[in-house]
């Protein structure tokens, strides 16, 4: 009887498939196929061999050709990957999936590892000579007249560049080549002296190096976590090893990047979706060769070969970004656990707040936490102000305490950041005579006025229409925005300082790749600016010349349903007010609201993060709320609420008899209706781990099996963080 091959493929089932071995070569267990699927063909891992198949032999088709001479991925990853499919509910073709990059899951050949160099050709040269192209082009001619750079180069210098690429090489203008890594190493630059805690801090990780165990860095926004991170990953390159570190969004990568290869002078592998494919391919590739030392990316980078491991670190280990929200939906910062401990390396998880979650483990013994208390080079910590807004005329949302602490800055020729974590112009736009307002059709929420696109646009499902003219209902003209966004603030604060640049960094301004880099290299570090942003702008950056933080509308997380809105609103306060006074300048936090004396606001205020987190740790143990507890959450959405109802009712009627989980549901979701889809849920929550996922799986089987099934679309998500 021939040898049976068990595949995962990319399709959202929770089984793996038999099939017969190809005519010519042998395969083996980590290494890619290509097989026949329905009328389809696909590209899938081999996770057994020699199984027992499922059925008879003679009714198994046959895999079409072997896409890899040995196993791309190794058997730790392998391993690691079954246990997370296993654990998150996910189907395991999708799991090895989202291992691979995109590039990587096409029947192709593997692409090349060396460098992408671009130079001129003949032609090129003459073109750059006369002078006869503009713009970008004209740009990427001059930077390749001195010689050829890599495409590594020529990202940090002229960000975008590839279009004007691609035009100039279909001009013959340009050649493209590829070069294998070089050895040199670059010069590293001098690091600087580290405090007491810092030194503390790095000497506790390095004596753990060479075996698991989980740290803890809790250190206060500006106390220089970062330069921990760069003494250990130096530590880990003497000794010839790894250090892969992950940061929540893209947009701390490339000043992260810059930080680490002067300091450390060595070549930095970049992993995140701004990438081109082939990119990302090839910095896969290389740290799978072990060629990468150092791996810098964002969430999916946590599936990354490490053949020579020798440490992983979690950078704002609290950020929601870490939890993938559709499809395979696992968290980053647990499945970098789960790693180090299979790779016996320790892993350290940096946060200026910590999550609750990691706090909750920290006390229970199972991390060991390091403490940065102070702010090295700051004056002083931030001096924080409560603005009670009560009874006050507002200018825009804006209380005249707050603009007189901005005028008061800008007149320093210092530097504002007035935080808002709204976008648009405002959250509604009323008619005053009938009381109208502009709703979306399929999600029964207002639509956010957008002055600028003259548009008013859906933040839950992206639907758009043109701004009426009058109100639909009674044709009054008296249409009124309500509330404040970041495009509103921005139009306040240019009318009320016209000499000062007022820069607003949101989704909205920062769509095209670099954006954001680029407007931040617009702020001079000795001239005023005022900065209007959402939450992009807590993470990570650091501008010397901002001395002042006000922070507009914090009330909305102090009314929320959701019982982590008081976490993520401390989270959030405490991250935004460290970006004042990281420098020299002493800092300043100005916040207002209509609740000054709300305990949670009083407690962060007066006694910093640490205690508010013990107080919220305390009401989640007392009523039984994760970390204290487990959660699981299926979601079903379909056109009509019967189906969605029908459904859930066969669900929770499949359900095993347990008299220690608890269910919540079936219900509506916070969100009843979305992009034209009814939505509600089934909470299942459990004491211990065990007790929950004993049998989650069994009962996912039978939620497939059920005909409601199919007439929604429906998911499992284990661990949730948010509950719409």
């Amino acid at each position: 009887m021939p040898a049976v091959l068990r595949v995962a493929l990319p399709v959202p089932l929770p089984g793996l498939f038999d099939y017969l071995p190809p005519t010519v070569g042998a395969a083996c267990v980590g290494s890619r196929v290509l097989v026949p699927f329905g009328r389809h063909k696909l590209v899938g891992m081999v996770v057994a061999i020699d199984a027992e198949a499922a059925v008879g032999s003679s009714r198994l088709k046959q895999v079409l050709r072997l896409l890899d001479d040995g196993a791309l991925l190794d058997p730790e990853l392998m391993q690691t990957l079954a246990w997370a499919a296993d654990y998150w509910l996910g189907a395991p073709g999708e799991a090895y999936a989202n291992a691979l990059p995109l590039a990587l899951r096409e029947a192709k050949p593997l692409p090349p590892i060396g460098d992408e160099y671009w130079s001129l050709s003949g032609a090129g040269r003459s073109a750059h000579d006369a002078g006869s192209r503009r713009g970008g082009s004209k740009a990427l001619l001059g930077l390749l007249a001195a010689g050829a750079l890599s495409a590594q180069e020529l990202s940090e210098r002229q960000p975008g560049w590839r279009d004007a690429a691609r035009r100039l090489a279909a001009a013959g203008l340009l050649e493209r080549s590829e070069r294998p890594p070089p050895d040199r190493p670059l010069p590293p630059s001098l690091a600087p002296q580290l405090s007491d805690e810092q030194q503390q801090a790095v000497a506790a990780v390095d004596a753990s190096l060479g075996r698991y165990q989980p740290f803890l860095l809790d250190g206060v926004t500006g106390s220089g976590k970062t330069e921990v991170y760069l003494a250990l990953i130096e530590q880990v390159l003497a000794q010839g090893r790894q250090a892969l570190l992950l940061v929540p969004e893209i947009g701390l990568a490339p000043q992260t990047v810059r930080r680490l290869r002067e300091r450390l002078g060595v070549i930095v592998e970049v992993l995140h979706s701004n990438l081109s494919e082939g990119d990302r391919a090839r910095a896969w590739l290389r740290a799978r060769a072990g060629s990468a030392r150092v791996i810098l990316g964002t969430r999916s980078a946590v599936f990354t070969p490490l053949p020579q491991a020798g440490l992983i670190i979690v950078d704002e280990e609290h950020d929601s970004a870490y939890k993938q929200q559709e499809g395979f939906r696992y968290h980053a910062r647990d499945l970098a656990l789960v790693r180090a401990r299979a790779l016996g390396v320790p892993v350290l998880l940096g946060s200026g707040t910590p999550s609750l979650e990691s706090l909750a483990n920290a006390e229970a013994g199972r991390y060991r936490t390091l403490h940065l208390r102070a702010r090295p080079g700051a004056i002083r910590p931030p001096q924080v102000q409560i603005i009670d807004m009560r009874a006050q005329r507002l200018e825009h949302g804006m209380s005249p305490a707050l603009l007189g602490a901005v005028a008061d800055t800008v007149a320093r020729g210092e530097q504002a950041l007035v935080f808002r974590n709204r976008r648009g112009y405002a959250p509604v736009l009323l008619c005053h005579a009938c009381g109208w307002h502009a709703g979306c059709p399929r999600c029964d929420r207002p639509l956010t006025l957008h002055a600028g696109r003259r548009q008013l646009i859906c933040h839950h499902c992206d639907y758009r229409q043109r701004v009426p003219a009058a109100c639909p209902t009674c044709g009054a003209g008296d249409l009124k925005p309500q509330g404040q966004g970041t495009e509103r603030l921005e139009e306040a604060l240019l009318a009320q300082f016209p000499q000062v640049p007022v820069l607003r960094v949101d989704r909205e301004t920062t769509r095209r790749r670099d954006a954001f880099e680029q407007l931040l290299a617009t702020l001079k570090d000795d001239q005023p600016a005022i900065l209007v942003g959402t939450q992009m702008l807590a993470k990570g950056h650091d501008l010397p010349n901002l001395t002042l933080v006000a922070i507009v509308g914090v009330d909305e997380g102090l009314h929320s349903i959701d019982f982590r809105a008081g976490e993520r609103l401390a989270q959030l306060v405490v991250q935004v007010a460290g970006r004042a006074g990281r420098a020299r300048k002493p800092g300043r936090v100005v916040l207002q609201t209509h609740q000054p004396e709300h305990p949670l606001l009083r407690s962060l205020l007066a006694h910093g993060y640490a205690a508010a987190a013990r107080e919220l740790l305390a009401e989640r143990r007392l009523i039984q709320l994760p970390p204290y507890s487990y959660q699981v959450l299926l979601r079903a959405e379909a056109p009509q609420r019967e189906q969605v109802d029908a459904f859930l009712a066969a669900a929770h009627a499949a359900l095993p008899v347990n008299a220690q989980l608890q269910i919540a549901g079936p219900m509506s979701a916070p969100m009843p209706l979305r992009a034209g889809r009814h939505r509600g849920q089934l909470l299942l929550e459990a004491a211990s781990r065990r007790t929950l996922h004993g049998r989650l799986r069994s009962w996912q089987l039978a939620l497939i099996a059920l005909p409601s099934a199919r007439k929604v679309r429906w998911s499992l998500d284990v661990d949730p963080i948010d509950l719409y």
